[in-house]
């Protein structure tokens, strides 16, 4: 019997290569979007046309992660129709790029409820049904930002993932005792196969970023330019959605905590493992090392 998955944000990116790698494994997947009668209705067609030609079970639904409401109307309709969510996928996400300074703090707001918030509402639609049962498995897609080399001009959506990303550490042991696993996955920058910087937001005051291109013209493009020369040429979006299907295809007990998929090598993947090393010795020094694995079923 495969796996129930529910992942937010599969409209594109990393979202719609995992629901298809998936349900290429066996899962049922109910991949969640916005405005799926609209703005998103061809990518609906997309993932209805995927599953009809590749004799798989991929559901598209109804779930704007900004709106408890959504949510809850989303779980509620996985629930009543197959019984169970197995594993459930954060990775819904929004970038936005320019100097910090000329961001309102209005937006900062919009780009953590999308970010951070998102995941909070989803989870307490779908955790008590995982919890009821005793298992299950949560997904974090996280960002090597959180740890790695930053470049300026993404602070907001860099700290919106670290944000996440301390989200997913604390609920790891919170969940433990109930028998659900998480795993952290951390994709580095990729420059193909997602919609990351072409669909990024941009300052609100324009008038202050006008000050800061005098001094700093055309660093954005910069960035974009020096990210795609660091990762391979075959580095594509689908080693994050392969890596994903890898993790919930292994069995209970064995996913991994964190895993980092970064062909640029920002220097993320190492300081994760010392501070994950970190964790654990801290945990098993406060003797709650049994919150560090998950003993199946």
């Amino acid at each position: 019997m495969g796996n129930v998955v529910v992942i937010t944000g599969a409209s594109s990116g990393f979202g719609a290569l995992t629901a298809r790698a998936l349900a290429d494994r066996g899962s049922t997947v109910y991949a969640g979007m916005r405005e799926t009668t609209g703005r998103n209705a061809p990518q609906v067609q997309a993932a209805a046309d995927y599953s009809t030609e590749h004799d798989v079970d991929l559901r598209s639904i109804e779930l704007d992660v900004n709106a408890q409401d959504s949510v809850d109307a989303a779980v509620a309709q996985v629930i009543d129709e197959q019984g169970r969510i197995d594993v459930l996928i954060h990775n819904a996400g929004h970038m936005v790029v320019g100097p910090a300074e000329a961001f309102t703090p209005e937006q900062l707001a919009e780009l953590y409820d999308v970010n951070v918030l998102s995941t909070q509402r989803v989870n307490r639609a779908a955790l008590p049904h995982l919890r009821a049962r005793g298992e299950g498995l949560v997904i974090w897609v996280s960002s090597s930002s959180v740890k790695g080399g930053t470049p300026p001009y993404l602070a907001p959506y860099f700290a919106a993932k670290a944000a996440m990303d301390s989200l997913a550490v604390s609920y790891a042991a919170e969940l433990a005792r109930f028998g659900i696993e998480t795993s952290i996955v951390v994709p580095g920058s990729f420059t193909h196969g997602t919609n990351h910087f072409a669909h990024s937001g941009r300052p609100a005051d324009a008038a202050v970023e006008a000050e800061y291109e005098k001094h700093y013209a055309g660093l954005m493009e910069q960035v974009s330019q020096k990210l795609a020369a660091l990762a391979p040429a075959d580095a594509d979006a689908s080693l994050v959605s392969a890596e994903i299907a890898r993790i919930v295809d292994l069995p209970a007990g064995e996913r991994p905590y964190r895993v980092t998929i970064d062909p640029a090598n920002d220097g993320s993947e190492e300081v994760s493992d010392v501070a994950d090393r970190i964790r654990r010795e801290f945990l098993t020094r406060i003797d709650l090392a049994d919150l560090l694995t998950v003993v199946p079923k």
